[in-house]
């Protein structure tokens, strides 16, 4: 037992005296790493260094700055093309609406015939077999052939510097990837000059499918250009080139054309000449004689007049017709033409479209009903004993005068507080309105008896 009690005492002094060692060990490595401090100081500023920097920096400050000047100042010009300030005061365009005192007669779409036909002084009966001999003794040479011919001529050079080509162009690629440029061209002519844009009337429905639009003026000079309006029911609209994108030579030389009258009674028979493209070539002529002037074409909320001619043309012609004294008579438009007809120049004559261009020239809206009517004349009324004023015909679907509850067969007889006879009195009053306006109309409207009387109001729509 004493042997085992002497061995614990050797185990536990043991024990301690390692213990002792371990701490002491421990002791003695801190005491030797107590000279280890690491002290953080800020790094010195380098100040020729920082200079530089300041220098570099500064300097592409104004490398950007000019770059940017010199950006704004190439692209200036295309943005204000582009982009219409509100604030800019427009000069209105107006064209004078005819009446029937002042419809063109034929003698005055006819130049002077003293530079044709020598005046005959003397005064001769009105007895027709002697009209018939002064003709028979008549001649005509080459020299009278000429001189018409020189007429026509000297006309259309005078006529020649209000045509334009309008192209349309839009870039395509070959089968190898290649770029090219996909032109399309059509005629116009210029109607007006608002202060910031030169006008051009044209026939846009076969200028489709573009990414942008360039004008050749008669100097063959050419512009950027934009279409300013468009009427979806015809296809004519008017193009605007900024004048500021003009040469101020080709400003001061071209010239706006003269709205002539197609409302002439005497109108058939008439000498006339196509301008612009009648052969699909720019600055192409035809002359000949307007042969028919009694088709209607119905477009909603209007009706227009077609003018026939002989001449034979392209079917893609396009451009105007103009009487001898250089007057705008119609804009050529071949499809309307039946299939038996042939490629014959036709126009729709300008008279009815006056108010129409008018509102498409100061960038206003056209108001929409989608009505479709003719007159009801005296004798219509008085033989089939109904009132007189505009009969409805047919009607758009999206018609807003559908929802308003107007039946074909209806007969307006007022219009927005406008007696309403014929139908060109209900397109200008309407045309003489805006959009989104409420307006009352008064229709007559067949009861079993007789004819009674109903108001609605209808809110006009955008052209559709």
């Amino acid at each position: 037992m004493p042997d085992n009690n002497e061995k614990n005492y050797q185990v536990n002094n043991e024990n301690r005296d390692s213990e002792v060692k371990s701490d002491g060990a421990e002791i003695q490595a801190i005491k030797t790493t107590e000279f280890m401090k690491e002290t953080i100081k800020q790094r010195p500023i380098n100040k020729r260094k920082l200079v530089r920097r300041l220098l570099v920096t500064v300097s592409m400050a104004l490398v950007f700055g000019i770059v940017a000047c010199l950006t704004f100042i190439v692209l200036e010009p295309i943005i204000n093309q582009r982009i219409t300030n509100k604030d800019e005061q427009l000069n209105t365009v107006t064209f004078v609406e005819e009446t029937a005192e002042e419809e063109t007669k034929r003698e005055d779409m006819i130049a002077d015939e003293s530079e044709l036909i020598p005046v005959i002084k003397q005064q001769i009966p009105v007895d027709s077999e002697q009209i018939e001999e002064v003709l028979s003794n008549m001649e005509w040479g080459v020299s009278d052939y000429i001189s018409l011919s020189n007429v026509v001529t000297d006309m259309t050079k005078s006529v020649s510097t209000s045509l334009v080509l309008v192209t349309g162009i839009k870039q395509d690629t070959d089968l190898f990837d290649n770029y090219y440029d996909n032109e399309n061209s059509i005629s116009g002519v210029i109607i007006a000059d608002n202060g910031r844009d030169i006008l051009i009337l044209a026939n846009l429905k076969n200028l489709i499918n573009y990414d942008r639009l360039e004008v050749e003026f008669f100097d063959e000079t050419s512009s950027e250009a934009s279409i300013l309006m468009k009427d979806l029911s015809t296809g004519f609209g008017i193009v605007a080139v900024r004048k500021n994108m003009i040469s101020s030579e080709t400003c001061r030389n071209l010239t706006f054309i003269e709205m002539g009258s197609s409302a002439s009674k005497n109108l058939v028979g008439s000498p006339i000449v196509a301008v612009g493209s009648p052969y699909g070539v720019y600055n192409s002529i035809g002359i000949g004689f307007i042969t028919s002037v009694g088709k209607d074409i119905n477009v909603p909320d209007a009706v227009y007049k077609l003018l026939y001619t002989d001449i034979t043309a392209s079917s893609l012609a396009s451009g105007v017709l103009v009487n001898l004294n250089g007057q705008l008579v119609g804009i050529i438009d071949q499809s309307y033409n039946p299939s038996d007809v042939g490629n014959i120049v036709s126009a729709v004559g300008i008279t009815e479209l006056k108010k129409l261009v008018e509102k498409l020239s100061n960038g206003i809206e056209i108001p929409y009903l989608g009505l479709y009517g003719t007159d009801v004349t005296d004798e219509i009324s008085e033989s089939l004993e109904i009132p007189k004023g505009v009969y409805i015909t047919g009607m758009e679907q999206d018609s807003p005068l559908l929802e308003a509850g107007i039946q074909n067969g209806d007969i307006i007889v007022k219009f927005a507080g406008v007696d309403i006879q014929r139908f060109k009195e209900y397109s200008s009053t309407l045309w003489s309105m805006s959009p989104e306006t409420e307006v009352e109309i008064v229709i007559m409207r067949q009861s079993p008896e007789d004819y009674s009387s109903l108001s609605m109001n209808v809110a006009l729509d955008h052209q559709k």
